[in-house]
């Protein structure tokens, strides 16, 4: 199984210096929405998938319905450089929560 990332340029240097070697970054040619498309068509092939909250609010319904249709890859979303979303869903949590059967307090 693959790690993949999907995020911006800042995100994906320090991504890169901690050992993940899939790092796509959307430009002028390929969009968000292409390079998802990228991951869609070989997710068999990967265990995880880490994406910027920004991204993941483009992807939108697109990134919701891949998450109700497919168990893997396990998709978590960080921050980038202007910091969490005030209106973040943590889905780690709902992970965790289906797996262990409740829910962790903070």
């Amino acid at each position: 199984m693959n790690i993949i990332a999907l995020c911006d340029k800042d995100t994906a240097i320090g991504l890169r210096l901690a050992g993940i070697p899939t790092v796509l970054v959307p430009d002028e040619h390929q969009t968000a929405h292409k390079l998802w498309n990228t991951i869609e068509d070989d997710h068999t092939q990967i265990g995880l998938v880490i994406i910027t909250e920004a991204i993941a609010e483009t992807l939108g319904k697109q990134l919701e319905q891949f998450r109700i249709r497919n168990l893997l890859p396990i998709i978590i979303e960080i921050p980038d450089k202007q910091g969490r979303k005030t209106d973040h869903v943590d889905y780690v949590d709902h992970i965790i929560k289906k797996a262990v059967g409740m829910e962790l307090k903070k």
